[in-house]
């Protein structure tokens, strides 16, 4: 599993980029790129194009972040290594992985051709082991240990800021510790690029639910006053809240459903809106999401 706080896939150590002669070539190159994939520029200081080149290819690999890793050879000091590999014009480039060339290409080509070529080349070393630590977190979240996967969690994102799974999981973690106005700032100040993602989303619908929770009321007064007037749809609706504040997920739901049977257009709509935040906030294939939906489904449709 990654290592939270280094950057995936790099040696320890050592920089992303590197100038390397024919005495390092095997280990700088070859060894190297059993972990991370290994971009070779072959470069002179008297060729134009390689100016332009060699700074694109640099400005691609230091925003891969990690994955994927920079050798750069002097063909004039370096002449064995490019007779070995045929070199016959520059700039020329190779892509090593696990040992091996996989890719290539011989003169300039355009800024978004080398953001391309090296984000294939990303993808060849997987997400550096970011899956797995997600998963950890995961785990301990569903096993109570909140504060260990909120750590976690912070920590992923340090690497990868964007990620939407590590991001929602923070929140949820300060959710599950009770840090409410916390979990509040974190949803205002997420990345545009994932603040409407289904993670965020959901998270973003459990502090809802977590909000309401504070205000329920007791669970045995409501549900007497609902015994004593069925026509008491707020008592009901009330129900609803205290049943999810108390883990009785599927109750509340068949609460709410009960509200919208009896009248759907009650207090404009705040059942169904209601039953659309608890879906939110659990995982879109939960089998209480799946029948709750399609009994509102039903309910619509009648």
């Amino acid at each position: 599993m990654l290592e939270l706080g280094q950057k995936p896939a790099v040696p320890a150590g050592g920089d992303l980029i590197r100038d390397v002669n024919e005495a390092q070539f095997m280990t700088e190159v070859i060894d190297r790129s059993m972990t991370v994939p290994v971009v070779v520029d072959f470069w002179a200081p008297w060729c134009g194009p390689c100016k332009t080149l060699g700074p694109q290819l640099e400005a691609a690999v230091t925003a891969a972040k990690g994955k994927v890793a920079m050798a750069k050879v002097n063909v004039d000091e370096n002449p064995g290594i490019s007779g070995q590999l045929r070199i016959q014009s520059i700039p020329t480039v190779y892509a090593f992985w696990q040992g091996k060339p996989v890719d290539g290409f011989q003169g300039a080509i355009s800024g978004s051709e080398v953001k391309a070529f090296v984000d294939k080349l990303a993808g060849l070393a997987g997400d550096g082991g970011l899956a797995d630590a997600i998963q950890a977190a995961e785990d301990m979240l569903a096993e109570g240990a909140a504060a260990d996967a909120a750590e976690t969690f912070a920590a992923i994102l340090e690497e990868e800021p964007d990620n939407a799974k590590a991001y929602g999981g923070l929140v949820r973690s300060h959710l599950a510790i009770g840090n409410l106005d916390q979990a509040e700032g974190l949803l205002s100040a997420a990345p545009e690029k994932i603040a409407r993602s289904q993670e965020v989303e959901t998270a973003r619908a459990q502090l809802g639910l977590a909000r309401q929770a504070v205000n329920a009321g007791p669970l045995d007064q409501l549900q007497a006053k609902v015994a004593a007037d069925p026509a008491d749809m707020q008592a009901r609706f009330d129900l609803a809240l205290a049943q999810h504040a108390a883990g009785q997920v599927e109750a509340a739901i068949d609460t709410l459903l009960d509200i919208m049977r009896r009248d759907r257009d009650w207090n404009e709509g705040a059942a169904k809106a209601q039953l659309l935040t608890i879906f939110e906030a659990l995982k879109p294939n939960d089998p209480v999401v799946l029948k709750g939906r399609r009994k509102l489904a039903s309910i619509l449709l009648s």
